[in-house]
């Protein structure tokens, strides 16, 4: 045999496994609000599982054109690796079973870990940070937080720049690794101010000197030719990718997190 045979295959990263691998469906997953289905994916002995949400499955939306959400999912997950923060599992656009579709890389969440809470108390306690006061039953409300961690910070500073109308609780994904991921970015990337969140918690505070550093890495990869524009210039439209420029821009022109504008509600509903 020719040494060249015997070289082991080169070991895929995941996003290339999920783009060249064959993708078998194993089952629905019923809680998405559109088709999402639970596959695994297989190439030259490597294995891994996945989530592949069909354009075909996807529901029509009133405030984002037809067929496009998909790819907007892959466009924040462009978006997270070009800050560094890996807050995005990997995440391709593909053909598959039921047509083309987004396939994004299954993360196994870690038991017991609490990033959301409701206290009885009208400020947080320490460690958390207050997102809004919520309705409870029987004319009662509770102070909603959620934790003062990093990682959130780094998803409330991405959010603000994909400008994410749908970011609830059960799209954080904490990992026994320490990792946090957020998932379902499907509404995403408007032209208009649609950041509806539950990550509310530094909302005028000032960006961390980490954060200020990544967003003008983000601003010199969406400039003109900058490689970031352009990947995104094949996902989302012209006026989407200048109106993520202008909120890069903003973003430093402040200094600070994002408050809620009011003409739009600032919380997603059901919040998790």
């Amino acid at each position: 045999m020719p040494a060249s045979e015997r070289i082991p295959p080169r070991s895929l990263t995941a996003a290339e496994l999920l783009a060249q691998g064959e993708l078998k469906v194993r089952g629905r997953i019923r809680e998405a609000s559109n088709a999402a289905l639970f596959c695994t994916v297989v190439y030259d002995g490597q294995e891994a599982s996945c989530v592949y949400k069909p354009v075909a499955g996807e529901r029509p939306l009133w405030d984002f054109p037809d067929g496009t959400l998909a790819e907007r999912e892959v466009a924040a997950y462009e978006v997270s690796e070009a800050t560094g923060w890996g807050l995005v599992p990997p995440t391709v656009l593909r053909d598959g079973p039921y047509g083309e579709g987004m396939c994004q890389l299954w993360i196994d969440v870690a038991p017991e870990t609490e990033l959301l809470a409701l206290v009885d108390d009208e400020e947080p306690g320490p460690g958390w940070k207050a997102i809004g006061f919520a309705e409870v039953g029987e004319g009662r409300t509770a102070l909603l937080v959620h934790t003062d961690d990093e990682r959130l910070r780094r998803l409330a500073v991405l959010d603000a720049v994909i400008n994410n109308a749908d970011r609830k609780g059960g799209h954080l994904l904490p990992t026994t690794d320490g990792q946090l991921y957020g998932i379902d970015h499907g509404v995403t990337f408007n032209a208009e101010n649609k950041l509806r969140t539950l990550l509310w918690g530094w909302a005028g505070e000032p960006l961390t000197p980490e954060a200020v550093d990544v967003l003008k890495g983000l601003n010199d990869a969406l400039g003109d030719g900058g490689a970031l524009g352009v990947r995104l210039a094949g996902l989302i439209t012209g006026s989407e990718l200048d109106a993520t420029r202008a909120r890069v821009e903003a973003l430093l022109t402040s200094g600070k997190h994002p408050e809620p504008s009011g003409d739009w509600p600032a919380i997603p509903w059901p919040p998790v």
